[in-house]
């Protein structure tokens, strides 16, 4: 049974997907956010930067438990272990890894910016707004000319790029996003949402969630508790 500390969000739901995509046994503690569960000393020995997801597997690669943090790594970690949704073969596997690595480095930051300009600050800064809308459009146009071209982001076969990716994209309206000015990204998303793990794993969770509307949790998201040195 592996253990995943999480929380409904777009990287908490990629690890609840792919578990459920592969069909593995596990447990969702979760780790509350907005009340700074992050920053206790028991999830900081597992995860050192203080972000879900993590996960303890008692089966790891040796035999023995092994802990990992990162969303991506995590992916990585269980589709070696299952030998699910990702390529054998070697040029398969870096197109596979190219798009996870966009996922991580600039779906992720950069619509997390967004989502923090538009939804969160405490002060509507136009220049930021515009800026992380447009950066928003800028990606969601990479990913509609890849899935012109491609079924999946990383080729012909469903894999751990679209399981990163999709949740992310699951608040487009939020983003200031019109999902049909990109049609080939709307129906690779209808179909990935169509998907029965993809159901259940979005739902983990997510009954938990509660909007951030106190200065507490801001503060603890996003100020001086944030940054307070551990």
């Amino acid at each position: 049974m592996i253990d995943v500390y999480s929380w409904a969000t777009p990287n908490g739901h990629k690890i609840h997907i792919m578990l459920e995509e592969c069909g593995l046994p596990y447990r969702a503690i979760p780790v509350n956010i907005g009340t700074g569960d992050q920053f206790q000393p028991d999830f900081l020995k597992i995860s050192p930067n203080n972000k879900i997801p993590a996960i303890v597997d008692p089966q790891g690669p040796d035999g023995e438990p092994i802990s990992l943090f990162e969303s991506g790594a995590i992916l990585v970690y269980l589709a070696a272990k299952t030998g699910k949704f990702m390529p054998k073969a070697d040029r398969e596997k870096y197109q596979v890894f190219e798009w996870l690595m966009f996922q991580m480095g600039g779906v992720g930051p950069m619509l997390g910016q967004n989502h923090h300009f538009r939804l969160y600050a405490p002060e509507k800064l136009p220049y930021a707004i515009d800026r992380y809308t447009n950066e928003a459009k800028r990606l969601y146009g990479v990913i509609d000319r890849r899935l012109a071209q491609n079924r999946y982001l990383g080729g012909a076969d469903y894999s751990i790029a679209d399981i990163a990716t999709f949740p992310w994209l699951r608040n487009w309206k939020n983003q200031g996003i019109a999902l049909s000015d990109y049609p080939h990204l709307q129906a690779w998303f209808d179909g990935i949402a169509a998907r029965p793990a993809v159901k259940r794993g979005v739902e983990v969770l997510a009954g938990l969630r509660k909007p951030i509307t106190d200065d507490k949790a801001r503060d603890i998201l996003f100020g001086k508790t944030q940054y307070e040195r551990r």
